[in-house]
């Protein structure tokens, strides 16, 4: 709470937006800066400082605030993206350079955080990671033509632990990642949500849903 007031003193005009953007976790309070607009100098930056993942936090509370969101978390016919694996498994691999195995624990108490709940994870595999990232890169250009996307995550994994660890870089190491990644997202589907987790490769998804045949495949 006194960083919370320190925020809303320092940005008093933005005091509106930063309330409205604001939800209360236990004792904290959670702002969803990206949604807030403004052109105030370093903002966003000092912001970004108070995030959780990118090893922003000792391994010991980030645990036990993501297992909390997961325990909190009641049904409500919506779909989230990243919420379960991209943000946490990025996290874990690339700035604390977990292991495969420390990350599936990590997983197993997910799931016990869940256990009651109605959920399905419907996971989108892709079949050329290499060809898929290619593409996206040159799809995400500004005006000119630029990877301003790319030049991002780029910076991004160059500079995580993980990356300088292992001698990885820019397309090809981060490509590498991206299939260890997935190797590992689809194993913990597979082994701790095996009735949770549907798999889907990412260029049937449309087939998949114009079919009748999955009538009791219920969100809910």
């Amino acid at each position: 709470m006194p960083v919370y007031r320190a925020i809303l003193r320092k940005y008093d005009v933005l005091r509106l937006q930063i309330e409205e953007k604001t939800h209360v976790e236990g004792d904290r309070r959670v702002i969803c800066y990206t949604k807030i607009r403004t052109d105030i100098p370093g903002f966003y930056q000092e912001m970004e400082q108070y995030e959780i993942y990118n090893g922003r936090r000792p391994f010991e509370e980030f645990r036990a605030i993501v297992l909390s969101r997961y325990a909190r978390w009641q049904d409500d016919n919506k779909i989230y993206e990243c919420s379960l694996f991209q943000n946490t498994v990025e996290d874990m691999i690339l700035f604390r350079q977990a292991p495969d195995e420390e990350i599936l624990r990590f997983y197993r108490e997910a799931a016990e955080a869940l256990e009651g709940k109605a959920f399905r994870i419907v996971y989108l595999e892709s079949g050329d990671i290499r060809a898929n990232l290619d593409v996206v890169r040159k799809e995400r250009t500004d005006d000119r033509g630029s990877e301003v996307w790319f030049s991002l995550v780029c910076q991004y994994f160059n500079t995580s632990p993980y990356a300088l660890e292992h001698g990885l870089r820019d397309f090809e190491g981060f490509a590498a990642h991206l299939q260890h990644r997935q190797a590992l997202e689809l194993r913990i589907c597979r082994e701790i949500f095996p009735d949770r987790a549907i798999i889907l490769r990412s260029k049937k998804v449309d087939s998949f849903f114009s079919e009748d045949s999955h009538p009791d495949w219920n969100l809910t």
